[in-house]
């Protein structure tokens, strides 16, 4: 990924952090995008060890701020080569009668609109430069229920269509669009929703028939394959990064 780059949102931790030092890894430059300072602690973690990074404050649910951040890929770097659109939030544990509409409007807001709000951006420099790939992270919660969570369920299945729908508009433009559908991760968000409960804790464990939650560097692997000219042919995706979570349940096609 020599002299391509990669812009990834909610970098701040987790999956999308990973994602961020994976892309650099490989070469590519890196605009580090959420709305939390942590974007410069992954900036720095990338500059360390070599990579080239740079930090941007973007809200993915206002336009302004991310028409911005695609013009700071694009003042600095010239072009923009990969997307990963990962910011998300969980909403709460609840039966949806119980469910504030501001929360479930929220939930929708941030993981359905803001990929919407990204992949419009993203993919109007992408055509202008004839190509690029787009990698969004959805969830097995877009590909069968999830207990307690209907607003996430339903924001991640919009982001598994919308990843369909415009793979198809776009593939003979030379933009591929993929999606990842992470199971249980590791990640701040998870471990803060556990809260030190060890029946949660062996829930999450035991969701996957692999017999643990998976790391965010396991599902930043897979979202920069999917980037990658290694995957050229794959487009349209929706791919389980779950520990067999999905083949167990009879989903995931």
């Amino acid at each position: 990924m020599d002299g391509k780059v990669a812009l990834v949102t909610g970098a701040a931790s987790g999956i999308g952090r990973c994602s961020a030092q994976a892309f650099a890894a490989r070469g590519a430059a890196v605009l580090v995008c959420d709305v939390t300072d942590g974007r410069d602690e992954t900036v720095e973690l990338i500059t360390e060890t070599g990579g080239t990074a740079v930090a941007v404050a973007m809200d993915v649910t206002d336009e302004g701020s991310v028409a911005a951040g695609i013009h700071v890929a694009v003042d600095r770097f010239g072009r923009l080569d990969y997307a990963h659109n990962n910011a998300g939030v969980a909403g709460t544990a609840a039966l949806l009668h119980e469910w504030s509409t501001d929360i479930f409007e929220k939930v929708l807001r941030v993981n359905l609109i803001g990929t919407f709000i990204c992949m419009k951006y993203e993919l109007a420099q992408m055509l202008e430069q004839g190509g690029g790939s787009i990698v969004n992270t959805a969830s097995t919660a877009g590909l069968g229920g999830t207990p307690l969570m209907p607003g996430y369920v339903a924001s991640k299945h919009g982001v598994v269509g919308l990843t369909k729908g415009t793979a198809v508009d776009y593939a003979k433009k030379k933009i591929r669009i993929n999606a990842v559908c992470p199971g249980s991760v590791k990640t701040p968000m998870i471990m803060d929703w556990i809260a030190g409960d060890d029946d949660m804790l062996k829930l999450h464990n035991n969701a996957q028939p692999i017999g643990r939650m998976a790391l965010p560097e396991e599902v930043a692997e897979a979202v920069v394959w999917l980037a990658s000219d290694h995957a050229a042919f794959i487009t349209g995706v929706a791919l389980p990064v779950d520990g067999a979570m999905m083949a167990a349940a009879g989903g995931g096609k």
